[in-house]
């Protein structure tokens, strides 16, 4: 298999670790290519994310890097995190689970896809998010006021410091802190979370992705629209923000780790 090595490049260690684990996967009978940054922390050759071809890509790093990756891949191609980071939801493997992992998958392994949304604002195309699109204002303290349509019909308006639009597997992140629910990765639905809202009434929603979904800024006040915490655009006063399922779906490399026990190892048990 041609596998690709993303590290965490403000993590020594987690340099060290990468190129120890280049060294197995070659041994191994893998093709190996790093990632430009990765490969430059290590003195070595790489390739630039939006050129990294091949059948998985590694990511040695928390969430942060895991959703860095998937955002700036041009193909979605199957990811298998390893994590060096705090919870690391995304990334299954602990370090010192990969060698064993490699050695039992020689012959292949089994992918699954995840939902990401399709962000647009007045058919301008922002990008595609794995956990969750943010609009927030640029004001603190300021509130911002929400129109939520669903088929063109009104299902919620509401003033709130901001509104997460979630997917399923951003329900485990921003979305859960904000009170949201956890969701099952298999449901194809977009999670809305209003962020410290006015109305105790405004509740978070569940919304199938075979409905047509806009989400308006009734107000004057200027606010972002942040990207998996990785990429911010300023939007126009009173902007209608349109969400649909990606055409790209996330890739991960599935590793006999159901989603429940996850969440009972990473987050009720931390």
């Amino acid at each position: 298999m041609k596998i690709v090595l993303v590290s965490r490049i403000d993590d020594v260690d987690a340099l060290r670790y990468t190129s120890g684990l280049a060294r197995d996967l070659e041994d191994l009978g893998h093709d190996v290519v790093l990632e430009r940054g990765t490969a430059r922390c290590l003195g070595e050759d790489g390739v630039r994310f939006e050129k990294i071809d091949g059948d998985m890509v590694v990511v040695v790093g928390g969430d942060g890097s895991v959703l860095l990756t998937i955002n700036q891949m041009k193909r979605q191609i199957p990811v298998l995190g390893i994590n060096w980071g705090e919870v690391g939801f995304l990334a299954d493997l602990e370090p010192d689970e990969a060698h064993a992992f490699f050695a039992a998958h020689e012959g292949g392994f089994q992918v699954e896809q995840r939902l990401r949304v399709n962000l647009s604002v007045d058919g301008r195309h922002f990008g595609d998010a794995l956990n969750e699109g943010l609009v927030v204002t640029d004001r603190p303290a300021k509130m911002l006021r929400f129109g939520v349509y669903v088929d063109g019909t009104p299902a919620e308006r509401f003033r709130a410091d901001g509104l997460l639009i979630s997917t399923p597997t951003g329900s485990t992140a921003y979305a859960m802190s904000a009170g949201g629910p956890i969701v099952d990765p298999q449901i194809e639905g977009y999670l809305l979370v209003p962020l410290a809202p006015y109305m105790l009434s405004s509740r978070p929603h569940l919304i199938s992705t075979r409905r047509n979904l806009e989400i308006t800024l009734e107000t004057e006040k200027p606010a972002h629209l942040v990207i998996d915490g990785q990429t911010t655009f300023e939007l126009e006063r009173e902007a209608t923000l349109t969400v649909k399922r990606s055409d790209q779906p996330a890739l991960f490399v599935y590793t006999d780790k159901p989603f429940f026990e996850k969440v009972n190892r990473k987050l009720r048990n931390l």
